[in-house]
């Protein structure tokens, strides 16, 4: 390659001139093309901060007759010559693996000369925005819901482009996150929601933010978390009032699948089914309804003293703390049930009462089918510790029925 500023020759068609490459005695055919110009780049997130699976270059397309290609040059480091890494007719060119230093591009006319190359561009990766410092998760039905801090997006607001959300398995009995994660989406959002999960299923949660140029910051703060089922707005009839209907159970796998299939969840009937997790009972004293649990492997408590905003207030279920005590009913408070169904198998489920008269109560739950799982409705917050996380690159996502959303706020 030989870059030297071409002398005219008068009344030529296409003007080039010829120069020797001093190192290899070879004669390089130099045209008076325009050197192509904005070049620029964008690398390929990999999930590895630092370490991207390639390079896509860009640059404006010299228009001309007399363009035949692009060369495209690199060099790893500023203090070697560049080398052919590529030719293209188009004005993009795609490198794979890890890119190197620096690129440059030069056209080539239809007779062969070469003209002066592009402005290079230096891979930088100082240029890796911030990690968020939180990562939040609130659990639904069949989805996860996570929030981080927007940090990328409000601190270099210019060079942000989409935050990346990785997600992979959680093994409950080891306390740890699977060694393999998956690319579950991305956003322009601080938020998003990782829909269509089966409910009982845990999970972890991390996410990076990408720059323009394809820079990947260093992973926030891995949260878990595992969807399960609820249900707003159910009904309950007091047991001296409608005592066909004055019954609750949360979950009953008839099927023994371990999985909530339709018609196992959310059963209201009769007060003196034995299997109920509860029924409602009047207090003849002054008619107020009271929470009675029924099942011989059920207990409750209340969750706090005072009334809270949403079933989704309620945190992880408290380890311990549960009576057979009957509780009375208070609208905007919130109950958590612990359910040994066998010996060794218990679940947590949760409700909240939204209305109440002297004749029914109304409530929203949810129930945690992942057996001594804790997770119901709790919108909690990992932060920075100074420990960098697990980055992997990520596989293909698994099939399954997993799916995420962004959620535009800003």
């Amino acid at each position: 390659m030989c870059f030297r500023t071409p002398l005219a020759l008068v009344g030529a068609a296409l003007t080039v001139v010829a120069c020797t490459n001093n190192s290899t005695g070879t004669t390089t055919v130099v045209s008076t093309l325009p050197p192509p110009d904005s070049l620029r780049y964008q690398l390929d997130p990999s999930g590895t901060p630092g370490a991207p699976t390639g390079i896509l270059l860009r640059w404006a397309d010299v228009v001309s007759t007399a363009l035949a290609n692009y060369n495209v040059y690199s060099r790893a480091d500023t203090l070697v010559a560049f080398s052919l890494r590529g030719i293209t007719t188009s004005n993009t060119f795609h490198d794979n693996g890890v890119p190197s230093a620096q690129y440059v591009v030069t056209a080539v006319d239809v007779s062969g000369g070469e003209s002066r190359p592009s402005a290079a561009v230096t891979v930088n990766e100082r240029l890796q925005l911030p990690r968020s410092p939180t990562l939040g998760s609130v659990a639904l039905d069949s989805a996860i819901f996570l929030d981080w801090a927007d940090s990328a997006a409000i601190l270099d607001p210019t060079r942000f482009s989409v935050y990346r959300v990785y997600s992979t398995g959680y093994n409950l009995a080891l306390n740890a996150c699977d060694s393999t994660w998956f690319l579950e989406g991305t956003t322009v959002s601080h938020e998003f929601l990782a829909a269509q999960l089966p409910n009982g299923v845990p999970h972890c949660y991390a996410t990076s933010a990408i720059s323009v140029e394809g820079y990947e910051s260093l992973w926030s703060p891995v949260v878990q978390d595992t969807p399960r089922p609820d249900a707003r707005n159910v009904l309950v009839w007091a047991n001296g009032v409608n005592a066909s209907l004055s019954g609750f159970r949360f979950w009953n796998d008839l099927n023994g699948n371990g999985y909530p299939d339709p018609g196992e969840l959310g059963l209201i009937g009769s007060g003196a089914t034995a299997t109920n997790d509860f029924r409602v009972d009047v207090n003849a004293s002054d008619s107020s309804l009271w929470l009675v649990p029924v099942f011989a492997g059920d207990s409750l408590q209340l969750y706090q003293t005072t009334a809270i905003a949403d079933l989704d207030s309620i945190h992880t279920a408290p380890a311990t703390g549960y009576l057979r005590d009957s509780l009375k009913a208070q609208i905007g408070f919130g109950y958590v049930f612990k359910r040994w169904q066998t010996a060794t198998t218990y679940y947590y489920a949760a409700l909240r009462v939204t209305a109440l008269t002297h004749q029914f109560v109304i409530f929203d739950w949810s129930i945690q089918t992942n057996p001594g799982n804790p997770d119901l409705a709790a919108p909690r917050f990992a932060t920075v510790t100074g420990a960098t996380a697990p980055a992997r690159a990520p596989g293909v996502r698994p099939p399954g029925g997993r799916g995420g959303t962004g959620i535009r706020s800003r």
